[in-house]
């Protein structure tokens, strides 16, 4: 498993830093994942629905931990360049590749999509 791209939206709130996409393979999205700051740092949360009784259950989420601390390791290493990018003051849109380059046909998704779009990218 390869996570191809990660597309990261910033948000301005206490705990809750960004929303985010990633691409595995080319071919499979998850979106919803966000990124919380909790009292020992950063940490991804998959994507979940509320229940019924008022828990939450993940929709997608890894099956070992291996997997998981590949896609937070990449999640979060996104986050802080799209955050120092902002910073420097040379933004770059969310669509944009880890390696800058925008999405097929030079369109970028825009950056007021909302977290829940199940759209591929």
């Amino acid at each position: 498993m390869e996570i191809t791209e990660v597309r990261v939206f910033p948000v301005e709130e206490e705990k809750l830093k960004a929303f985010v996409s990633i691409i595995i393979d080319d071919c499979f999205v998850v979106s919803d994942i966000k990124i919380i700051q909790g009292t020992s740092g950063l940490f991804i949360s998959m994507p979940s629905k509320k229940r019924k009784n008022g828990t939450f259950r993940d929709i997608a989420h890894p099956l070992n931990n291996d997997t998981r601390k590949k896609i937070e390791d990449k999640v979060l290493a996104r986050y802080r360049e799209v955050l120092a990018h902002q910073d420097s003051g040379t933004s770059r849109t969310a669509a944009e590749g880890s390696d800058g380059s925008e999405n097929e046909a030079g369109h970028g998704r825009p950056t007021s999509i909302q977290p829940d779009d199940s759209t591929p990218a």
